[in-house]
């Protein structure tokens, strides 16, 4: 059997485009001899589709889509993501289903059994659970047709989360083939536990498997692609690229080849999958260019970086808006930095505006004590300045905030925070200089000049000021963070690993108390296994006590 793994970057909720690009898919592979060509988990519509499958029309274009895409179908088989109505009078509405195309018809259709509710999935507030898995036959062969968290590993979160077992079904059922047809997010160092997982499954069940992931950006959520497949005995005998839209076909049947070439992985990986995201947000979107603060510090240098190669440095406007606080070393940073990029570059001093500010608020003010309102003052016309050029030109625009600060809220809500993406929100501030000495190591030379990397980090609100005057050292930092954010960990437990309990106290009380700030930031990229957003949801009104 010869199948073809299409992996495709579909636009959520454009049935229409992806059915077209299917169709191609589909051509291309009957053209290079495969037999069957398979789509990744609700290919049609695109995944999350979240809420619009609570409209009738959308539902009613994705049906018709299939029909479509069936009658063109009939020299080679392919199997397609879309959601199916529920034919059961109670329960959800919709299956998360494959449809299984052949001879110009609909011949087959399946639907996904094992519903994740955990992190950014929510699967039951759409579908319901479907039947266990059962053989779609074909003239080329069997088939066994799993969902993404169908062959998902069942003790994923530390215990067993589901009753039934897809792949145990399967071992006792006469396939020759297993195909998985996904949408799993790109999480830092998750690909080889991807690997490692089906390889296992692949010799529990004595049948090689199909894996076929969706590539591209949607939202805050990055999907890597890297689809692959292994033989019975868990050796991986094809790949596809990591990061961009691939077809490769694999001869179940022909002896053992190479080993497929190896994808990008690591800091290198991490990299490569902040530019998709960001790349698609802005496109899907309907934007061309983007501008962002540019301040001199590594943050900001970063995703100046990540913007020029995702979407060239002619799209890409940044603003330097010093103060009587900005240094002199930042200012000529900042400069150099967009030089060698080749990214337009402003300069909108906002010591005129922040003067204006404090002569208009003198009277009110009187008799207090200069103090964090007056810092946050300069964050908050940097970002009114921001949003005005965004307005003003149609450029989306980027915040610059890293993890570590929008955990702890060293950032300032209506200032830095302000903006349409959130492009290293996920990124943890160790991260950040990881991603930069990459990024210098990469290009021979230092794309971003060594004095931003090697200067202490600092918001120059105020003369002298250094991040550290406010948070613990950034390594120690992104450790606590690490434990309290992305493992839950409690304040005693991260206490009892060797951590100073009162700062890891002053930590917990900061990370939650700026989770007002949060809730109105712009969406973020997600890369790490807890990221900020619609996969962590914790009350802002509350008083849990640690």
């Amino acid at each position: 059997m010869r199948i073809a793994l299409a992996q495709l970057d579909p636009i959520v909720g454009d049935i229409a485009g992806n059915a077209r690009r299917i169709a191609e898919a589909i051509g291309r592979a009957q053209r290079e001899g495969a037999d069957l060509v398979v789509f990744s988990e609700l290919s049609l519509c695109g995944y999350p589709p979240r809420d619009l499958l609570l409209k009738s029309a959308f539902l009613e274009q994705n049906l018709r889509a299939i029909d479509d895409l069936a009658r063109q179908c009939t020299s080679i088989a392919a199997l397609v993501g879309f959601a199916r109505p529920s034919d059961k009078p109670t329960g959800r509405r919709l299956y998360n289903a494959a449809a299984l195309l052949a001879g110009g018809r609909v011949v087959a259709q399946h639907a996904k059994s094992l519903l994740p509710t955990y992190d950014v999935f929510d699967e039951t507030r759409y579908f319901e659970p479907g039947p266990p898995p059962e053989v779609l036959e074909l003239a080329c062969g069997h088939l066994g047709v799993t969902i993404c968290e169908d062959l998902w590993d069942p003790m994923a979160l530390g215990r067993q989360l589901y009753s039934e077992d897809p792949a145990a079904a399967l071992a006792g059922l006469n396939v020759d083939v297993i195909v998985n047809m996904s949408a799993s997010p790109y999480q830092v160092d998750k690909l080889p536990v991807k690997r490692s997982l089906l390889g296992r499954q692949a010799r529990r069940v004595g049948k090689p498997i199909v894996y076929v992931n969706q590539v591209g950006g949607n939202d805050e959520l990055i999907f890597d692609g890297a689809s692959f497949a292994v033989d019975a005995d868990g050796r991986r005998i094809a790949q596809c690229r990591r990061f961009e839209e691939d077809l490769v076909i694999v001869d179940l049947a022909a002896p053992p080849a190479d080993a497929p070439p190896e994808v990008p992985d690591g800091v290198a990986g991490l990299k490569l999958a902040l530019e998709l995201g960001l790349r698609d947000y802005v496109h899907k979107c309907g934007f061309s260019n983007v501008v962002l603060g540019l301040s001199g510090g590594v943050d900001s240098a970063l995703v100046a970086v990540l913007a020029a190669d995702a979407l060239g440095p002619q799209n890409v406007l940044a603003l330097s808006m010093p103060s009587r606080y900005s240094s002199e070393h930042s200012k000529s940073d900042a400069a150099l930095l967009a030089k060698n990029l080749g990214i337009r570059y402003e300069v909108a001093p906002i010591e005129p505006m922040h003067a204006a500010f404090e002569a208009g608020l003198a009277t009110i003010f009187a008799g207090t004590t200069p103090g964090l309102t007056e810092e946050n003052l300069q964050a908050r016309i940097r970002g009114a300045v921001v949003m005005a050029i965004s307005n003003k030109f149609g450029h989306l625009a980027l915040t610059t905030g890293n993890k570590s600060e929008l955990s702890t809220g060293y950032c300032t809500l209506y200032g830095d925070m302000c903006g349409g993406l959130a492009v290293i929100g996920d990124v943890p501030k160790t991260s950040v200089y990881a991603l930069c000495r990459y990024i210098n190591q990469a290009a021979g030379g230092p794309r971003i000049p060594e004095s931003i990397l090697t200067k202490p980090p600092s918001a120059e609100l105020k003369p002298n000021q250094t991040d550290q005057d406010t948070l613990p050292p950034y390594d120690l930092l992104d450790e606590i963070l690490t434990r309290y954010v992305e493992q839950e960990k409690d304040v005693s437990q991260i206490a009892a690993a060797g951590f100073d309990a009162d700062v890891v106290r002053r930590i917990a009380r900061m990370v939650d108390r700026s989770e007002y700030k949060r809730r109105q930031g712009a969406p973020t990229l997600k890369v790490t296994g807890r990221a900020f957003g619609t996969g962590r949801r914790l009350p802002i009104a509350q008083r849990y006590n640690y």
